[in-house]
């Protein structure tokens, strides 16, 4: 081991950048901290515009032969990436939980083993990605996907790993080379994905990763003039300043700003399904940017739903996420807890009862919450909490249910539970949501539209839409009969 080194859970970890292929250390480091217990886990890299300008310079360098590469051998290496992602997946999981708090066995059996497949997924993808030749008055259209060039990639510390392969799987595929900026309370398994595509054969300069805050080094990546592509997944407010420094350089944007999503229940609905949904949502403690936080539910049967839902919830065991038994582990940071229990205090004070919870269990874990008696335009009701603090509010009709459930400035998810495929079918036409769940929750596919509306984001991931972000769309147009003959 070297003073670089961390060991974490029996893993060695790199604590420095990757950049061009090689590991580069900075003058400073950032602590950073499990939220299991608080404890240090060591001491990172601060990156600085110093970093993000060699990033981009490596990312600069590195991608014109990795945008002539054929689409097989970008494929080929994904593939690979995949590979040494599976190898590891105990590795990563243990290193994750450690580092976000995340359940050991969410990681083991759903998240490590979805990393893998956003690399085959994409890589497979990029092997069939194509669009039907056409014509116009004779003319042939034949459209192609071109490499845009290096992409800034800033991922958030709820799901780190998964996350940043999201992004890191397709902008690789389309041709980009990538810098990659991991969220500063999750650091440590991005660079764990820099040994792995390294050890893959992804080329050198291909897959940068910077380590530091984003607001010492966050403008220095998304206003170089290099970079052709921002893909962002966080805050609203660290999105317009992102969008403010893109703006110079007319750099594409692709953001997705979490929710405050709603869960409709009509009377017909089965209510142990409801339920069973409903609890769900304190999955990850609260921190996933999908979950359905407000629960509308129709008067008739709010009272029993009610009941039920608090009867459900108390099965549920709160600890240490790496034992097996556990189902909410702690939140990520004590600045996080402290801005939970303040969105739950000051709705207190407002007037809301706390049905079950409404206070921290200690300085890293907060009780799973629910708040009923909360007004429509209320703060607990309009902005994001990301914790495990759920609100329920009572509609008599069907128009009522849906304008509650359009009105705030959000529009990233919905979810719908409901008997009659008939009010579900209107229902859902009407909810303002870049997906929509219909007795069911977080079913997602990759070749599905990813994203969100109004303030939840800018753009849609997933298949195609994916690569139409990451690559310059082109259209050639072919008239007829118009080539020499040189034979």
């Amino acid at each position: 081991m070297t003073e670089h080194t961390l060991t974490v859970a029996g893993v060695a970890v790199d604590t420095r950048h990757w950049i061009g292929g090689r590991r580069v250390a900075s003058a400073e480091t950032f602590t950073d901290v499990s939220p299991i217990d608080g404890s240090v886990i060591g001491e990172i890299s601060r990156g600085t515009a110093l970093e993000a300008a060699a990033a981009v310079a490596a990312a600069k360098a590195a991608f014109p032969a990795w945008a002539a590469t054929s689409r097989a051998e970008r494929a080929r290496i994904l593939h690979a990436v995949a590979d040494g992602v599976e190898k590891r997946i105990e590795e990563l999981s243990i290193v994750e939980t450690t580092d976000n708090g995340a359940l050991l066995r969410s990681h083991r059996r759903g998240v490590m083993p979805r990393v893998a497949h956003n690399f085959r997924f994409f890589a497979d993808w990029l092997l069939k990605l194509e669009h039907e030749d056409f014509e116009t008055r004779g003319h042939t259209n034949h459209v192609s996907w071109d490499p845009a060039g290096p992409s800034v990639l800033i991922t958030p510390w709820n799901a780190p790993l998964m996350l940043a392969t999201w992004k890191v799987a397709p902008a690789l595929a389309a041709g980009n080379t990538v810098v990659l900026k991991p969220a500063e309370w999750s650091p440590l398994t991005a660079s764990l994905l820099a040994d792995i595509a390294a050890e893959a054969g992804l080329p050198a300069g291909v897959l940068n990763v910077v380590q530091g805050y984003g607001s010492e080094i966050g403008d220095a990546l998304t206003s170089h003039p290099d970079v052709r592509r921002i893909s962002f997944t966080g805050s609203v407010p660290t999105a317009r300043r992102i969008a403010e420094s893109a703006a110079g350089n007319l750099t594409p944007l692709s953001l997705e700003l979490g929710g405050k999503s709603p869960l409709l229940v009509f009377a017909d609905a089965d209510l142990d399904l409801a339920v069973d949904l409903a609890v769900e949502q304190y999955d990850n403690a609260g921190q996933v940017c999908l979950a359905a936080t407000r629960f509308l539910v129709e008067e008739s049967v709010a009272e029993e739903f009610t009941r039920r839902f608090v009867e459900k919830a108390a099965t549920l065991a709160q600890g240490d996420p790496r034992h097996e038994t556990t189902d909410i582990g702690p939140n990520i940071h004590p600045r996080q807890l402290e801005k939970i229990d303040a969105f739950v205090q000051r709705a207190l004070a407002a007037g809301a009862r706390a049905v079950i919870g409404g206070h921290r269990k200690d300085t890293q874990y907060y009780a799973p919450t629910l708040l009923t008696d909360v007004a429509q335009d209320s703060e607990i009701v309009q902005e994001e909490v990301f914790g495990p603090v759920l609100t329920l509010q009572t509609f008599s009709t069907e128009e009522e249910a849906v304008r509650l459930a359009n009105d705030t400035r959000f529009g990233l998810a919905a979810t719908l539970a409901t008997a009659d495929a008939e009010r579900a079918e209107r229902v859902t036409a009407q909810l303002v949501a870049g997906t929509v769940w219909v007795n069911c929750f977080f079913v997602r596919d990759l070749q599905a539209p990813f994203g969100g509306s109004r303030h939840s984001g800018v753009g849609r991931e997933g298949g195609t839409w994916s690569f139409d972000f990451y690559c310059d769309v082109k259209n050639t147009v072919t008239a007829p009969n118009g080539w020499k003959n040189h034979g």
